[in-house]
């Protein structure tokens, strides 16, 4: 039931009219009567009626006064007017307040009640249309964050957008966009992720950075766009993008790389955003989860242009050999000079598939095809880091190939030179020359160093160690002592006192002094 003050200064006629009309058939309840405006105005205080029935002649305060007095704080009350014909053209004052519905005294029941009954039929469109104004406004508050993601992404992609779309959204969105400073920060999630990834990157931003403004998901690059207010301090801001990126790595155990920008205004964001792609493509040297900002840029600008060299001779050489460390130096070194010298992503990576060239030239023919078909994952590596590992991982194991198979190989050879030493021990002319080069056909000192490298002793030393031996089998078997057919059983050439000399070397005993122990 919609609520009824009654006002008028003529006691007959409120009387009349509270008692004539059907309240309750029009909807209405009569809560109470005034007699003049002040004391209407203290009941509306008190009660707050819907509607407020008044005449306009009034001593204290008139029915205008009484209008406007209420519509400046109770803007929702609605009246109908009474007066005289000599006061309708004075009423039409109250139109400024909303005021529609007038009556001419004197008036009966029926034109009461239908003016009430129009009055709230209006209320009920009113009522109706404020109804669908909040739902409007309510599901464009929750489109919004929506609204500002696509203007952001339409912003940075369409040419034609400019000053005058600015202020159509600074309206839109109750913002101040033209004459705003603001930074740009481009977040990427490394390694393999869930799309759903970015959305959590998002809220996460949104929680711990100030000012910011809107966002958006990049789909094709799979990548977050914020718009930040351009902050007092640069380190401070810096200091919460790395916070955003140590609680996501907490939960997700991702990286995330932030390419910022520099300060600028909302009409330069296309240049803004492709100024933090050039810092994103730098990730390339820099590395993943890295902040990168136009200063790091820069420092790539004054880098040496040097020609990139490599000595494939002495790489080669390097890899063939199996000398794993200098290898693995080698190529530290080289990736710690394209990272100094910062040259066109392009450029460098034709470097290392020079690099990688080389070492497929190098495979082993069993391993040729496993080093060429991983070219093309060679090429999907898009960090100098990332490369640098995946080169340094292929030469490590191109060089154990061929230091297996060169040990292979050098055991081979010691065991021939070992059957040789075997087979012609009691012969004064076994040397490693001997050998070498007339036995093997081979360098000797190539034979002398893979000799020590495999049985871990010189040539000359294992054989006579081998002599002394077989000299003590003899003794222990024959118990003969004669020094000087020792010496010529056991390749000496009859030298008795070389032969005691080298015996004592290995046996800390002269041979009498062996064979009294042996008994």
């Amino acid at each position: 039931m919609y609520k009824v003050l009654l006002v008028d200064d003529e006691r007959m006629i409120l009387e009349g009219i509270s008692q004539v009309v059907n309240w309750q058939e029009s909807g209405t309840e009569l809560i109470g009567t005034a007699r003049n405006g002040l004391e209407a105005y203290e009941q509306i205080q008190a009660n707050c009626p819907d509607i407020v029935i008044s005449d306009i002649s009034m001593p204290g305060l008139d029915g205008i006064g009484l209008v406007a007095k209420t519509h400046a704080s109770f803007p929702d009350v609605r009246f109908i007017m009474l007066s005289g014909h000599k006061d309708f053209d004075y009423a039409r004052r109250a139109m400024q307040y909303g005021v529609k519905h007038y009556l001419v005294k004197p008036c009966n029941e029926r034109q009461i009640q239908e003016a009430i009954s129009e009055l709230l039929s209006e209320r009920e469109v009113e009522h109706e249309r404020d109804q669908f104004v909040n739902s409007m406004k309510e599901q464009f508050t929750r489109m919004l964050p929506q609204v500002k993601e696509q203007f952001l992404k339409e912003f940075i992609a369409n040419k034609m957008y400019g000053v005058r779309d600015l202020d159509y959204y600074e309206q839109l969105f109750h913002l101040n966009l033209r004459d705003r400073p603001v930074r740009m920060a481009l977040m990427r999630v490394e390694e393999s992720h869930e799309y759903e990834h970015l959305f959590a990157l998002k809220n996460i931003a949104d929680d711990l950075l100030d000012g910011v403004l809107m966002g958006t998901t990049i789909h094709m690059q799979d990548e977050l766009l914020l718009l930040l207010d351009d902050p007092t301090s640069i380190s401070k801001l810096i200091s919460d993008l790395e916070h955003v990126q140590n609680v996501f790595a907490g939960f997700y155990k991702l990286e995330v790389t932030i390419a910022l920008s520099e300060p600028d205004y909302m009409i330069s964001l296309r240049r803004m955003y492709r100024d933090t792609q050039q810092c994103m493509n730098h990730r390339f040297y820099v590395g993943e989860g890295s902040i990168i900002t136009k200063s790091d840029l820069a420092l790539a600008d004054q880098k040496d242009s040097t020609s990139f060299e490599l000595d494939e001779e002495a790489f080669t050489l390097l890899i063939k050999s199996g000398q794993m460390e200098e290898v693995t130096a080698e190529i530290d070194r080289l990736f710690v000079t394209l990272a100094e010298w910062r040259h066109d992503i392009g450029v460098t990576r034709s470097y290392v598939l020079q690099l990688y060239a080389v070492m497929i030239r190098l495979c082993l023919p069993e391993e040729r095809s496993l080093f060429t078909s991983r070219m093309a994952e060679l090429a999907m590596v898009d960090t100098l880091t990332g490369l640098h590992e995946f080169v340094q991982e292929a030469a490590a194991y191109l060089t154990m190939s061929y230091y297996k198979s060169n040990v292979n190989r050098q055991s081979s050879v010691v065991n021939k030179m070992i059957q040789i030493i075997e087979q012609n021990y009691t012969s004064a002319e076994l040397s490693l020359n001997g050998v070498a080069n007339q036995m093997l056909y081979m360098n000797p000192d190539y034979l002398g160093k893979i000799f020590k490298k495999v049985t871990g002793d010189n040539f000359s030393h294992y054989v006579n160690r081998y002599r002394i031996e077989r000299s003590t089998d003899h003794i222990r078997r024959s118990g003969d002592v004669k020094v000087f057919e020792l010496a010529e059983l056991f390749g000496f050439g009859g030298n008795s006192q070389y032969f005691s000399q080298v015996f004592k070397k290995w046996t800390g005993m002269t041979p009498t002094e062996y064979r009294k122990s042996e008994e």
